[in-house]
């Protein structure tokens, strides 16, 4: 299975959508959930309790996870020294990259880093002079010997043009990235809600964003044999061309779970603190125990597109912080995705059937710390 570690819930950055929305949500209502907000800030626990406890596991996959992991370089040095894993994943905002040797960066599988889109929109939301620090310490890494995958992690919100903001990603020569997510800032905080154009967006900008990179992802199939590794795409058309189901495609309550700062686990980081999910412990729950620990409920449930999306979010599932009409306004972004995906369906088969495209351009590593349905 795989693991969040959260390392510490501090951060070094004070983004628009998260810090600065932070402030504004003191006093959400988690409709009666009960939530611990006393929990340490960094690791409280010791390693080797970690380090047991993953010994149970038959193929443990560790994510390094915040606030900013890097900030605790010396916790995540101890446990990268002393924890036996199939893999190492960090999610980072790249800022301290270069803080960290090359021998323990050079052993991770992928690094997940925070990008908005191009420099501009990435300042305007993380702060002016972000992006090029963040760009360099890649640069850094890969000429440090760092050979694996890189993932531009966008949050995506009104400012953004989908289309032109992830191939401005994957076009900048001087960012080494190897592929972009994004998530939507949506359904995260409460009273952000209100104050936004969420609905107005999605319709006038983000939808038809969205297919306009579908063809552009299957034009570039068309001219040049490369599958663009844009992953919400990705992931969803693998499925489509196996005809596979998906349960929650993150993983969260039945693959991956949370280790948070004092060692309970939840199915997410998102869901830390959240004590009606606490699922065990490290110091005393068996890994095995954890699998298929809790999925999604209504109205995922009864939602026609459920076997592709697997559900979108579990917290947002069960916090349900923007009522049933933001909801709504959610799940109809998938609902476009998925369609969009399957019109393009029989023209992407044709590419493979043609030999054009190698059918293994589509296969990735799940459940690493990606969501897949943004």
């Amino acid at each position: 299975m795989n693991f969040y570690v959260t390392l510490t819930t501090n951060c070094n950055l004070r983004c628009s959508y998260c810090y600065g929305k932070s402030s504004e949500d003191f006093g959400s209502d988690f409709h009666d959930l009960a939530v611990d907000y006393s929990l340490p800030a960094t690791l409280a626990y010791e390693i080797e309790a970690l380090r047991s406890f993953l010994e149970k596991d038959r193929d443990p996959v560790l994510i390094f996870y915040g606030g900013e992991p890097l900030l605790q370089l010396g916790k995540l040095r101890e446990t990268m020294n002393i924890v036996s894993a199939d893999g190492f994943v960090v999610q980072t905002n790249g800022l301290l990259l270069d803080r960290l040797e090359p021998e323990y960066v050079n052993r991770f599988d992928s690094i997940f880093v925070s990008l908005d889109g191009d420099e501009a929109l990435t300042d305007h939301y993380r702060g002016k002079g972000t992006y090029r620090r963040i760009a360099r310490n890649l640069r850094t890494i890969r000429r440090n010997g760092f050979k694996g995958e890189i993932v531009a992690r966008m949050t995506v919100g009104e400012e953004t043009e989908i289309d032109t903001q992830v191939m401005a990603l994957m076009n900048d020569t001087e960012l080494p990235i190897s592929s972009v997510h994004w998530q939507l800032d949506a359904l995260f905080w409460q009273n952000d809600f209100p104050k936004r154009r969420f609905f107005e967006w999605t319709q006038e900008s983000y939808n038809p964003g969205l297919r306009r990179l579908i063809r552009v992802w299957v034009q570039r199939m068309r001219d040049t044999g490369e599958v663009l590794r844009l992953y919400p795409l990705l992931g969803v058309m693998s499925s489509l061309l196996v005809d596979e189901s998906s349960r929650l495609r993150c993983g969260a309550g039945w693959s991956v779970f949370n280790i948070q700062t004092d060692g309970n686990i939840t199915p997410c980081p998102v869901m830390a603190g959240m004590k009606d999910f606490y699922l065990g412990s490290i110091h005393e729950t068996d890994p095995e125990s954890l699998r298929d620990a809790v999925f999604v409920s209504e109205p995922c449930t009864q939602c026609k597109v459920l076997p592709i999306c697997g559900g979108r979010c579990l917290y947002a599932n069960v916090t349900k912080l923007w009522g049933n009409k933001g909801f709504r306004q959610v799940c109809a972004t998938v609902t476009n995705m998925v369609d969009a995906l399957q019109e393009a369906l029989p023209e992407v088969r044709s590419l493979i059937d043609n030999g054009m495209v190698r059918p293994d351009s589509f296969e990735y590593a799940k459940y690493n710390g990606c969501e897949i349905i943004p």
